[in-house]
């Protein structure tokens, strides 16, 4: 492993190490080596970002040993983006601007005692010189908002929703306009019309094909999560809001529990959607790719000459010419290594076992390789085919 990360970092292409770098690598493939230069290209690219984030929070003074830890731990881009959310230079948003007409105050006292009538807690931050603190409804919405922004950089909270959207999530589509389902483009996407897939199971010509159809303004796609009763419940959660039936009667229960909903219908759903978006198209597209990479390997493996029994013949000289025959189905009979080049010069010898090759298999083809020795092989087949052929047997190969 070490030895491949090595020669992709001096430059090295994956077909290059894959052919000629076999023994340094432990004999991986180009399907493994490739893989490997994806996941190592990933996990620079996230210690990259982890740094600069860690970097960040110490410039703002807010690195704790908590917080370094979590950010250590983190194994994906998107986590370490979740936690660094509270931490991030951003313009002023509706919560902060809320703090600084000193709001969160009121905030905190209506999360921690549900029993106080909002209306009434309000009141002693109304502030006439305050715009975001002008009358009591101006100061309620500005605690909503501190509390929306809470849940909305909580990163165990955002993770959990994110998660949980993609596991029960669905894909709905419908037309764009009904003008638009009338036109002759959108035909081809009437099957698409009302239609609606689990993202788990939804296959990736389908994921494709809606995304193309969004893509030209043919169909309007949206992402459903389910009942929000469950997202909801976790939203509050995070936020320490009893939504149980007891405390219902409770005068502020009400408020928090609109503020919870809002806290989920405007921010963590749309993140969510966005989040299930990216990750439906990257999972079609690598699905995609590897039916298309399955498909073309059956096709470079069938057999372009037809049902025929064949020799082949991997050129070179120090290790010698590499044998194999193959029956009409593919199947390995038979293999040897001969030596006609130099340094060994065994070409009478390479002659004879070949001709018995094809004389034991009944070979219709030979099929010399591309590469070092390839023109000095390609005339051994050559000279074999015409004596042969001299020799007066009634079916000689040819060469491929």
């Amino acid at each position: 492993m070490a030895a491949a990360v090595g020669l992709l970092d001096g430059g090295a292409t994956v077909p290059f190490i894959a052919r000629y770098r076999k023994e340094a690598t432990g004999g991986l493939d180009d399907g493994q080596l490739r893989t490997l230069a994806e996941r190592l290209q990933y996990l620079r690219e996230l210690d990259e970002r982890r740094a600069a984030v860690l970097a960040s929070i110490r410039e703002q003074g807010k690195l704790t040993d908590e917080l370094r830890a979590a950010l250590l731990s983190a194994d994906t881009k998107s986590r370490v983006e979740d936690i660094y959310l509270p931490y991030k230079p951003k313009r002023r948003t509706k919560a902060q601007i809320a703090r600084e007409a000193g709001l969160e105050p009121l905030a905190d006292r209506l999360l921690s005692d549900p029993g106080l009538v909002p209306e009434a807690a309000a009141a002693a931050f109304v502030c006439a010189d305050v715009g975001d603190a002008a009358d009591v409804a101006a100061a309620l919405e500005g605690a909503r908002h501190i509390m929306v922004e809470r849940a909305a950089e909580d990163a165990e909270l955002v993770g959990a929703i994110r998660e949980k959207f993609w596991a029960q999530g669905t894909l709905g589509s419908a037309p764009w306009s009904q003008d638009v389902a009338k036109s002759a483009a959108a035909q081809n996407f009437r099957d698409y019309f009302g239609f609606s897939e689990s993202l788990q199971t939804m296959p990736s010509h389908r994921v494709l094909a809606v995304l193309r159809g969004e893509k030209e303004k043919i169909l309007a796609l949206t992402f459903d999560g389910g009942a929000d009763d469950g997202y909801e419940a976790m939203v509050a959660a995070s936020l320490g809001v009893d939504l149980s039936a007891d405390v219902s009667a409770k005068a502020a229960t009400p408020w928090l529990a609109a503020t919870v909903r809002f806290a989920w219908r405007t921010r963590l759903m749309s993140s969510a959607a966005v989040d299930a978006r990216i990750r439906l198209r990257q999972r079609a597209e690598q699905q995609a790719v590897a039916v298309f990479a399955k498909n073309l390997t059956h096709l470079l493996l069938a057999a372009p000459a037809g049902a025929r029994t064949t020799l082949g013949l991997d050129p070179g000289f120090r290790t010698g010419v590499k044998v194999a025959v193959v029956d009409p189905t593919g199947k390995v009979v038979d293999t040897c290594a001969i030596y006609p080049h130099q340094p060994q010069r065994q070409w009478d010898l390479a002659k004879a076992t070949l001709a018995a090759l094809v004389a034991r298999h009944s070979v219709e083809l030979i099929a010399v390789g591309n590469g070092t020795a390839s023109r000095e092989t390609d005339t051994l087949a050559a000279e074999l085919i015409n004596d042969i052929r001299a020799a007066g047997a009634r079916h000689s190969p040819r060469r491929w």
